[in-house]
């Protein structure tokens, strides 16, 4: 697992992003997939997960992974939800990329194999985030969104938050097609930051669109932290969809209030 500067010096908070190495999944799983909608074998998942969790000292039930579908949808985990039937938990994080929560013991994560984890955490009012940005969430502005939950819910000042960019894939692989880069000058981007044109092709910086992003919700140029792991060059230690396929394993980024 890998942690950030930024927030190691927070004592009150564990975070964390998993690599591939540690796990008892196999083939384009292998390791240490660590989420349980990928398709790989639920006794071996379930194993990863146990593990993680002795690390982080919880109960695996308060390891929270949301059933992500590259949209904007943002809830809070409160104690609300751990009094619901499994099935109705698995309704409530169905479609959800973003989560969020100020119940100590409960990590907060999402999973990723190229596309944007993001974590957040207001030292201030003890409130932490973790969100999912595809090139579809990142153009949706799903770190705004997150960041306007978290002012609407705990009035939270978006001055206050300090937040991390994860490993994903970078700008100097990540090739897309023009009806992407449309999307992204219909949604205010600004292009110049964020597009690269090499030998006839297009490149994308999904990291300075989300850092665009939290800037423009007042999130302080020095408490943005990008990872600047790229995980399609660094594919033997992260996964990567673009490597492996669909079918394959996630990274997992979570953050947890340790609480007393």
């Amino acid at each position: 697992m890998i942690t950030y500067s930024l927030l190691d010096k927070y004592t009150e908070i564990a975070h964390f992003c998993t690599s591939r190495e540690g796990g008892v999944s196999v083939g384009n799983y292998a390791s240490n997939n660590l989420s349980p909608f990928s398709g790989d074998n639920p006794e071996h998942f379930n194993e990863n997960k146990r593990r993680l969790c002795n690390k982080l000292d919880i109960d695996p039930f308060r390891l929270i992974i949301p059933y992500q579908n590259h949209g904007t949808e943002v809830r809070e985990i409160s104690q609300e939800f751990f009094q619901l039937s499994p099935d109705k938990k698995a309704a409530y994080l169905n479609g959800v990329d973003a989560i969020f929560t100020q119940l100590p013991q409960v990590c907060v994560s999402i999973t990723t194999a190229d596309c944007v984890p993001l974590l957040f955490f207001d030292p201030t009012k003890q409130i932490i985030a973790a969100a999912h940005a595809g090139w579809r969430g990142t153009c949706a502005r799903i770190a705004e969104k997150t960041i306007t939950a978290l002012t609407k819910t705990y009035n939270c000042r978006p001055a206050d938050i300090c937040m991390v960019i994860g490993p994903s894939i970078s700008a100097k692989v990540y090739e897309v097609g023009q009806e992407v880069i449309d999307n992204f000058e219909k949604a205010g981007f600004d292009l110049d930051q964020i597009v690269i044109r090499r030998n006839g092709s297009i490149f994308l910086d999904l990291w300075d669109a989300n850092r665009q992003s939290l800037l423009n919700s007042g999130i302080l140029p020095e408490h943005i932290e990008i990872s600047g792991i790229c995980t399609f060059t660094e594919h033997p230690h992260f996964f990567s969809a673009r490597r492996l396929g669909i079918k394959s394993g996630r990274i997992l980024s979570g953050i947890m209030l340790k609480g007393v």
